[in-house]
Order: structure tokens, then C-alpha cells, then sequence
């Protein structure tokens, strides 16, 4: 455990000492601000019961966020590595091909999460000004941003596996942009209206991401979102695996 560790502080040392890594950040940090105003200044004309975490999920800055933060975030994983040469020299030392890819991704997933943490706080003084505090209800804050490392997730294990497979940062970025582009487009068809519409009707529904966090921004947790999550941040994670041993024995 002691090597997999040092790999993690490798690789988080790695995103805090890149110029890349803080701008990130202060973007996230910058769309984050933009969309709590725009969803203030709506409550403020169009006062609600919802859940502040129900109507966040639903505008357009989270999705922004999710999909232009996680290619940057990960582009550098494995890529970086191969660019710089410290690939090989990685490869070669007696580490498992699953630390190395557990690591990377544990590393960008903490990284993830961290660009989250200035919304916990806008949501902690918003709730303390507006004394609203059903606005903000624990229960639903809580799943709400479990929802959110849910996602990051599946988005750090495909930023993964795209960086994998080149040795180009651009390319890695540009390749995991459209699988998620790919993932967030299938979240856009309407629902099936009835049963009868077949089982492919009713697997792309299970694939929609949008249906998926409505749920956990209302504070219900749902194992099928969950194990939906977490099987194919398992299949992205195996699929990076299989191409760094493929490319350990080249």
C-alpha cells in the first residue's frame, strides 16, 4: 500500500506543480460562481421548494464543468508520461499494471473532487444568508455530491483510458472530450413512454446520465444508479489496464 500511495502523491504533486492544474481549478472555481448567481437570481423571480442541488444539477454550467474539466484533469496521466520519457522507467520498476492505473486514477478523482469544494461552501454561506433551510437540505447536499464523485468517476476512468492509448496530451483530452460528449448526448434523449418501446429503448434510458443524477440530487439513493456508475468506471479502469500491459510487453 506504501507504493500505491507514494504513486497517488506522485501523481496529485504532479496536477499542483503544472500551471494546468491551478487554471482548472480557477475555472471550475469561476463557472461554479457564475452558475450559483444565475440560479440565485432566478429563485429571486421564481421562488421554489426544490432543493438548490436539484435545480444546480440542471443547468448547464454543471455539465460544462463536468465535461471540459475531466479531459484536462486526466490528459496528463498517461500521456505526460510517455511524452516525457518517465513511461518506461514507470513501467519497468516492480509495480503492478493495477497500481499504476489505480493510482493515476485515484489521483485525478481526488483532484476532481477538490475543484468541487468552493460550491460546498457557496451552498454553506447561501444557506446561512437566505435562512432558507429547506433550500439546502443536508440529506440531499450529500447525495447530490456523491452523485457528483459518481460521475467524476466514470469521467476520470474514460479520461484514463483515453490517455492510455497516445502519448499526445492533446489528443487524450480531445479522444475522452468526445467519449463524454458521446455519454452526455445519450442523457438527452426523451424517456421512453411505455414498456412495449423494446429493451433497446429501455438500456438507453438506464444509460442517461440526466435521469441518473436527478435522483441523487433529490437526495434518494438508488443502488441501480450506483452500480450503474460504478460498473462502467470498473469496465474503463479494465480497459486501461489491458493497454498498459499490451504496451509493457512492445
Amino acid at each position: 500500500m506504501r507504493v500505491f500511495f507514494a504513486l497517488v502523491r506522485r501523481e496529485l504533486g504532479g496536477a499542483f506543480n503544472s500551471l494546468i492544474g491551478f487554471v482548472v481549478m480557477a475555472v471550475a472555481a469561476l463557472l461554479t460562481g457564475i452558475s450559483v448567481v444565475d440560479l440565485v437570481t432566478k429563485l429571486i423571480d421564481r421562488p421554489t421548494d426544490a432543493p438548490v442541488t436539484e435545480l444546480f444539477y440542471q443547468s448547464a454550467y454543471f455539465w460544462v464543468i463536468l465535461l471540459v474539466v475531466s479531459p484536462i484533469i486526466t490528459m496528463r496521466t498517461f500521456a505526460a508520461e510517455k511524452s516525457s520519457g518517465t513511461y518506461e522507467a514507470l513501467m519497468t520498476t516492480p509495480v503492478g499494471d493495477w497500481q499504476v492505473v489505480l493510482a493515476k486514477f485515484v489521483g485525478a478523482l481526488v483532484f476532481f473532487a477538490l475543484t468541487w469544494l468552493p460550491l460546498l461552501a457557496v451552498l454553506f454561506v447561501l444557506r446561512r444568508i437566505s435562512g432558507e433551510p429547506g433550500l439546502f437540505l443536508p440529506g440531499a447536499t450529500a447525495s447530490a455530491f456523491l452523485g457528483v464523485l459518481l460521475v467524476g468517476s466514470l469521467y476520470m476512468a474514460l479520461g484514463c483510458f483515453a490517455s492510455a492509448l497516445t502519448q499526445s496530451q492533446i489528443i487524450a483530452a480531445m479522444v475522452a472530450f468526445l467519449l463524454g460528449i458521446g455519454l452526455w448526448v445519450l442523457s438527452l434523449r426523451p424517456p421512453a413512454a411505455n414498456p412495449a418501446e423494446g429493451k433497446l429503448a429501455r438500456a438507453l434510458d438506464h444509460l442517461s446520465m440526466l435521469r441518473h443524477m436527478e435522483d441523487f440530487a433529490r437526495g434518494v439513493l438508488d443502488s441501480r444508479h450506483i452500480t450503474f456508475y460504478v460498473t462502467l468506471t470498473v469496465l474503463f479502469l479494465f480497459l486501461t489496464q489491458r493497454v498498459v500491459e499490451s504496451r509493457r510487453w512492445k
